[in-house]
Parts: C-alpha cells; structure tokens; sequence
C-alpha cells in the first residue's frame, strides 16, 4: 500500500488510532469519576460536612473544562502527543499529591490543578485530532472517541472500590496516578504521526466553504454552539445529577436511584455510537437536532410518571437519547469551523457543556429547596432544553441547502 494511502483518512491505521485514542480517554478521564467514589472516605478523613466533601468534584470540574480548552489549543500547535504526555504527567503528580495531602483543602487543590486540568487531555484535544483521521465516518469517529468518558465511569468506580475496601483511599490515589503515567506515556509515542498537509488543506477548503454556505462567521457559530451546549446540559443534569436522590424521595431507595444511574450511562454509551452512524448520513446539525427533540420528550415524560417501574423505562429512554448529544457539537465543528483549530473550538463548547452541567445540578438542587419538588425543577431543564432546540433548528435549516447540494 502506497504511504499517502496507507496513512489517508478513513484508512485502516485510522481505525487502530480510533481504538487507541479510546483506551487513552478511558485511563485519563478517571479524573471526573474518582472523586465521587471516595467522597465518604474523604469526608471521614477530614472531618467535614458533605458540601466540603463535594468541593474537590467542584474543582476538578473547574480544571477538566479549563484542561479542555489550554490542551486543545497546544494540539492544534505542537500535535497531540504533547497533551498526552501532559496529561499523564499531571495526572500521576496530581494524585499522588492528594494521596499524600493532610487537609481538605490540599486534597481540593490537587484535583484543582493537577488532576481536573490532567483529565482535560483525555477529552476535547483527542477527539480533535480524531477527526482529523476521518471523512466518510468522522461521526462515527467522534462518537466512539467521546466514549473514553462513559467507559471511565464503567471501570474506574469498581477499581476504586475494591482499592479502597483493600488498601485505603491513599494509597488507591497513589496507585492511580502511577497507572495513568505507566500507560498513557508509552502511548503517546502512537500517535507521533499527524495528518497530512494535503489531508489539511482539503478539510480546509470543505470547511470553508460549508461555513459560507451557512453564512455565519467562525466566532458567530462558536457563540451559538457554546450557548446551544451549555443549555443542552443544564437540561441534561436534572436526571443525571438528581435522580438517585429523586427515587429517595420517592421513597424507592438510594440503591434503585443508582440503578437508573448506571441504566442511563450504559444507554448512554450506545447512544453515542448510533448518533455517529446517523450523523454521517443525514449531517451533525440533523442528528443534535433530533437528540435534542428527543431528549424534551424524556424530561416531559418524568413531569408524568413517577411509578417506580416508570421511572426506569423513562431513565433508559433518556439515556438512550441524551448520550449522542454532546459529541455532534465536535462533528459540527469539524464540518464548519476551521480544522487547524479544531482543538480549541472543540475545547471552548465541551467546557460550556461542562459548565452547563455544573449550573444544572445547582440550579435543580436550588428550586427542590425552594419548591420542595422536583416537578419544577423538571419542568426548568424542559425549558432549557427548548431553548436548545430552537439555536439546533435554526443551524439546521441554515445547513439544509448545503446537504441538499451535497446529496444531489
């Protein structure tokens, strides 16, 4: 096979740097599900209420949105190995920093700075560079490559139980940060190969003039995108962030609150990959579009059922819609924006969505205190996701021309 051919978009080391890039997110984006698993312990620990407790979460968040635009924005100059190793590094100094920490507040600290902006690697410069490898199939792509994160959530919390149970929650930190330099370093090596400049310039040109058909300049759609993502996660956290307190309110217990939880995440997963295969036929604008259609109609459904049965089959039907979402802003990036710097403009509307996520779960928490029910809160994440839908249209009758032309 010639080399041009055997390193082109969509080629067979395409899909090998697929699956490598997947086992990359799912070791470094531990960082967004360690602290949840530990939070009891560390509560113990440090004798604190459980608002303190939940401040290292607040801060790795703060990091991991940060890490998403600085990473992205030094792939897009220096490669992705430069991030990786970056972020391996960050994140075997960060936890073995909170291993080590005798307060709260350098236990928060080092999920701050160390940890949170480590895991950033893991998420938008990846899945930059991913599409950078893809054509016929970047939704597809895209999808899996945002997967790492749902994974990390499947294995990571059952590591770390069983490392707590056996060890202690000091030493499980140690041993992850080992973990994370042991595999992410001789990893990064993989991806030394960029894409080519013909590759380059010819995303170039398809971008540009996809942009000037939709007749928005690249800061005008980047604002649309990141305010269309963070209203899409502050609907998207009503469940994900409150429904195992929801079902203790319901009085079905915490267990069947956390059940549902991981039914939506483990939908979730599947989710993603069916949006990727619609995207690469009806378009990334189409396919955020119908997940955000879809995605009202679950929250509409839990303003009406509430039966515990119910509640699973409406929390599985959420998560089968609410997965694919996130990813199709990447892929409308990568149809519209500039490639060169694809991993910035995916990092600024990933941490919108992170941020929306953040605002979300506070907002719901604070109109259950004021309401005493989350019907009201329900109905804020419907309206939220309204005002999602409506930017998602708009974008996709602007695009509609283009993909007419296309398929024609």
């Amino acid at each position: 096979m010639p080399q041009t051919a055997r390193f082109a978009p969509d080629s067979p080391y395409a899909w090998l740097r697929l699956a490598v890039t997947l086992l990359v997110g799912s070791v470094a984006c531990v960082g967004t599900w360690s602290v949840v698993v530990v939070l009891p312990s560390v509560q113990a620990e440090f004798g604190t209420l459980r608002a303190g407790a939940s401040l290292p979460y607040t801060c790795v968040m703060i990091g991991f949105g940060v890490g998403n635009i600085v990473m992205g924005r030094i792939a897009d100059r220096f490669g992705i190995v430069v991030p990786i190793v970056m972020g391996a590094l960050m994140l075997c100094i960060g936890y073995v920093l909170a291993g080590l920490s005798q307060t709260l507040w350098q236990f928060a600290l080092a999920h701050l700075v160390f940890v949170g902006f480590g895991t950033g690697a893991g998420f938008a410069p990846l899945i930059a560079d991913l599409s950078h490898w893809f054509r016929r199939h970047r939704g597809l792509a895209v999808v899996f490559g945002a997967s790492g994160s749902y994974l990390a959530g499947v294995i990571w919390p059952q590591l770390i139980t069983w490392g707590v149970a056996n060890h202690g929650w000091r030493i499980t930190h140690i041993g992850i940060g080992l973990a994370a330099a042991a595999i992410m370093l001789p990893l990064a090596l993989f991806f030394r190969r960029r894409p080519s400049a013909e590759t380059m310039a010819a995303a170039e040109a398809s971008s540009a003039g996809a942009r000037g058909d939709l007749g928005l300049s690249p800061a005008q759609l980047q604002t649309l995108l990141a305010v269309a993502g963070f209203c899409c996660c502050v609907a998207m956290a009503m469940p994900q962030v409150h429904i195992v307190a929801y079902c203790a309110d319901l009085g079905y217990g915490v267990a069947r609150g956390a059940d549902m939880l991981s039914l939506m995440l483990l939908l979730g997963i599947v989710s993603r990959i069916g949006s990727g295969f619609v995207s690469d036929r009806i378009g990334g604008a189409a396919t955020l579009a119908l997940g955000s259609l879809m995605q009202g109609m679950a929250l509409f459904l839990y303003l009406w059922f509430d039966g515990l049965t119910s509640l699973y089959i409406v929390t599985g039907i959420f998560g089968l819609f609410q997965g694919g979402i996130v990813p199709m802003y990447a892929v409308i990036i990568r149809e519209y924006l500039p490639p060169r710097e694809a991993g910035v403009r995916i990092g600024i509307v990933m941490s919108a969505t992170i941020l929306g996520m953040a605002f979300g779960g506070y907002v719901s928490g604070w109109i259950f205190d004021l309401f005493a029910s989350y019907r009201i809160a329900f109905l804020n994440g419907l309206a939220w996701n309204l005002a999602n839908l409506a930017i998602v249209c708009w974008l996709m009758m602007r695009a509609r021309p283009r993909e007419r032309l296309a398929t024609a």
